[in-house]
């Protein structure tokens, strides 16, 4: 027997910690790699963190108003639905269940393997289990279309634990939440300390910060070889530096997005019209400045080229053993396994929530996905999306898509915010407990911020674009399959 309400369980704490641990995950220990070999200086690697931390914060206090508004399980889905129509909830709920919720939860499942691999050696994604289309790179690398690596069964065994757990409640969920998003926060600060006491070099920072604003891109000389005959420096500037801040923003924008997951299980929250906006405005608020003073300390422990070529672009291991030594390795893998573990519960918990109210809505594919177990959660919904999780972790593409889907992501951002003056307008007279800061000014700025990024992958970087907009499309057709087939039960 399944109930018909969510538990009100979850409260400000919690919500708070859920945002910031669905959003740090492993990208900070990544991305300024690729940052940096767009931008090449420290001052555009921190002014890129900045301005994704601002448009974040921006959309989370935005989101607030809507939030309040609608105080139940949905969120973004939600505010779509109601801001626009069925059509344009739908494609977003789409987008998030094939791609945007399941593709992220892959990505952070095997970076916990591979960073597993740096203790369990045999869990690395060099140890291949299953090789199909064996072939040769233009480098003379041995490559394969198709194979299965350690890493990548490792990180199905830890999605399918985690489903597990939630399927048993909330209550599970949220001790997992706050035990490993208080460690990661911990952790974090304690690496940023460290960085900046014992691992900080003035050499390394005065030569960095020497021409903070000396944009240039980091090319190697030999993709092949690597940097061991030094790089080339392209100075860039115009229209050109606007095209590779944005280039470099889906790396920053990866890894600042799942803000929004605390709005999906709105109907688990305490209080929803209330605390639901004060942990987008905490959560996110702890991140940014998480973010920067990380991205700070990297540039005064290691020279610019170390960052942008560190190996496999693991800038926080090459960090980590400037600052401890040898060791420094095993610190961050354990950092980042704590990181991915707590990030990958907030993401699967509130994934499925989504799923359960478009059923409701009958406007998904199956009727299941909107019950709920004897424990209070959408068992069938969290299943369904651990099989989707397994087959992305099984495809070995997942972090190409969510390079490609961050432009589709910013998209629906945009579209929910405008909704808010859309909402303005048609309902005036609605209750809003909550009313976003800085209207109708800081909303309209995230469209500008968010509309001139979207424009500038489009010229700049279109392979970061189209497949966002094919996979979104592919919900127009499938919308109406489903309101034809849920008419016809």
């Amino acid at each position: 027997m399944s109930n018909s309400n969510f538990k009100q369980s979850l409260g400000l704490v919690d919500g708070t910690l859920l945002v910031a641990g669905s959003m740090i995950g492993s990208g900070i220990f990544i991305v300024s790699a690729d940052i940096v070999k767009y931008v090449g200086s420290p001052g555009w690697l921190l002014l890129i963190w900045l301005i994704t931390g601002f448009m974040t914060l921006t959309a989370a206090l935005s989101y607030g108003e809507l939030a309040s508004m609608y105080p139940k399980a949905g969120g973004q889905y939600v505010y779509l639905k109601n801001a626009f129509n069925s059509l344009t909830g739908f494609v977003y709920g789409w987008s998030f269940f094939a791609v945007i919720q399941t593709a992220t939860i892959a990505a952070v499942g095997v970076a916990f393997s591979k960073f597993a691999a740096y203790i369990f050696p045999t869990l690395s994604e060099d140890n291949l289990l299953l090789m199909l289309g064996k072939g040769v790179d233009d480098c003379g690398v041995t490559t394969y279309s198709f194979s299965i690596n350690a890493a990548q069964i490792v990180s199905i065994v830890l999605i399918v634990l985690l489903t597990y757990i939630n399927t048993n409640g909330v209550k599970e969920a949220k001790l997992i939440t706050r035990i490993f998003t208080g460690a990661k926060l911990i952790a974090l600060f304690g690496l940023i300390l460290f960085g900046l006491s014992i691992g900080f070099s003035a050499q390394v920072f005065n030569a960095n910060w020497a021409h903070a604003w000396d944009a240039h891109n980091l090319n190697l000389v030999d993709k092949c070889v690597g940097i061991t005959s030094g790089t080339t420096q392209v100075g860039i500037s115009g229209t050109l530096l606007l095209g590779a801040i944005a280039a470099a923003m889906v790396g920053s924008v990866f890894s600042s997005d799942a803000w929004n997951n605390v709005t999906f299980i709105a109907g688990e929250m305490k209080n929803p019209a209330r605390n639901v906006g004060l942990s987008l405005l905490w959560g996110t608020l702890i991140v940014t400045l998480i973010y920067v003073l990380i991205n700070f300390m990297y540039t005064a422990v290691l020279p610019m080229s170390s960052i942008a070529y560190a190996d496999k672009n693991r800038v926080a291991v090459a960090a980590a053993n400037s600052i401890f030594g040898n060791a420094g390795t095993y610190v961050i893998a354990i950092l980042i396994m704590i990181s991915t573990f707590g990030c990958n519960n907030g993401l699967i918990m509130a994934g499925a929530r989504v799923y359960h109210t478009m059923a409701n809505d009958k406007l998904f594919f199956t009727p299941k996905a909107g019950k709920l177990n004897r424990n209070g959660v959408p068992e069938y919904g969290l299943w369904l999306q651990c099989i989707i999780c397994c087959l992305w972790c099984l495809s070995g593409k997942y972090g190409d898509l969510l390079d490609m889907i961050s432009f589709v992501v910013v998209l629906f951002y945009i579209m929910t915010i405008i909704g808010i003056f859309k909402l303005r307008y048609t309902q005036p007279n609605a209750d809003r407990p909550y009313k976003a800061l800085g209207y109708p000014l800081l909303p309209a700025l995230y469209v500008i911020m968010g509309t001139a990024f979207c424009i500038l992958l489009m010229i700049y970087k279109p392979q970061y674009t189209w497949p966002g907009f094919i996979v979104s499309a592919m919900g127009i057709p499938l919308y109406y399959y489903v309101v034809y087939a849920n008419k016809n039960k």
